[in-house]
């Protein structure tokens, strides 16, 4: 029987914290930044939680529940 291999595109975009948590990155923050304000651009730079009606499909695609 193979192995069932972890989502690559997922590993690299979620984080799972010390309490289980699952940390992903804020999004609009690559270009077009000039006409965001610094309180909205600095918002950004903190990690989101994943939110719960997506926790299900993301465990999946990392492999933390089958």
């Amino acid at each position: 029987m193979p192995k069932v291999k972890t989502n690559s595109s997922a590993k690299k975009r979620f984080k799972v914290t010390g309490t289980g948590k699952i940390m992903h990155q804020k999004a609009f923050k690559r270009h077009i930044l000039t006409k965001k304000s610094t309180k909205r651009k600095r918002n950004m730079r903190k990690d989101g939680e994943v939110a719960q009606p997506n926790m299900k499909f993301v465990l999946r695609l990392l492999r933390l529940r089958g």
